[in-house]
């Protein structure tokens, strides 16, 4: 994976208005996100409709997708104790390290299941493949590199996960 990808560009949140328009996005409300390749970097936009039809089509993002528009939740209390499988995957891509590259997908698709995550893209970077998350509540976009794992492997990165989640307690 290109060592600058994940360290510059782990998370990128949902805007609340429109990069073009400035216009605040409203409940319920469709919209487009696009990413741009910008070196070993991406840029996030998310466009209201209108903007959208009025983009200059010439202009052609690494990927796109449409979604509907849901305020952020009020920010919860601090929890305390052991951490969870998000924060988990989290903490990992912001490590940068190449050797989370299976926890993070194997985190990514226990996410994905229980629908905290949504796959919206699989795209390619110079290098090898990724996948292009969504967090179905707050609208975080997470790259995940995607892993050929074995059979035989799985077992194992299970188990690391699970050491780790419970070390963190």
């Amino acid at each position: 994976m290109n060592p600058s990808l994940t360290n510059e560009w782990p998370i990128k949140h949902r805007a609340d208005a429109c990069a073009r328009t400035g216009r605040s996005f409203q409940p319920g409300e469709q919209f487009y996100t696009l990413l741009f390749r910008e070196g070993d970097t991406f840029r996030r936009e998310d466009l209201s409709e209108e903007a959208w039809q009025q983009r200059n089509e010439n202009i052609q993002p690494f990927s796109f997708w449409k979604s509907r528009y849901e305020p952020p939740p009020a920010t919860p209390p601090e929890p305390l104790g052991k951490e969870n499988a998000e924060e988990l995957l989290r903490r990992l891509l912001a490590e940068n390290n190449p050797a989370n590259a299976n926890a993070c997908y194997v985190l990514a698709v226990m996410l994905e299941r229980k629908r905290v995550l949504k796959q919206v893209k699989s795209e390619r970077t110079d290098d090898r493949p990724v996948l292009i998350y969504e967090h179905a509540k707050n609208g975080d976009v997470l790259i995940i590199p995607a892993v050929q794992l074995r059979l035989d492997e799985i077992g194992h990165v299970q188990e690391e996960v699970s050491r780790l989640l419970k070390s963190t307690s």
